[in-house]
């Protein structure tokens, strides 16, 4: 099944926006603009998966890599492991 990639992409930036905290709402905005032009469909699915993640999940990805999860080895996961907000 073929993708539209600009419906996907509506959704992953408004979920990375509206967060719940703003700490978070920067932290993962700022992500997503730095890193989903140059995400291909699969990608893009394993962002909008990631950007649904919980606070908590998201702040134990970001400080930590040693996430033990299987599908955190992803490239949009080390991305964000590797990412610092300016």
């Amino acid at each position: 099944m073929k993708i539209n990639k600009d419906d996907i992409k509506k959704r992953i930036i408004y979920r990375a926006s509206y967060r719940g905290t703003k700490e978070m709402d920067v932290l993962i905005s700022s992500f997503v603009k730095y890193i989903i032009n140059d995400l291909d469909d699969k990608d893009l699915q394993e962002l909008e998966k990631m950007v649904n993640l919980s606070d908590e999940d998201l702040i134990k990805m970001n400080k930590n890599f040693n996430y033990q999860k299987k599908e955190f080895l992803s490239k949009v996961y080390k991305e964000f492991y590797n990412f610092k907000p300016s």
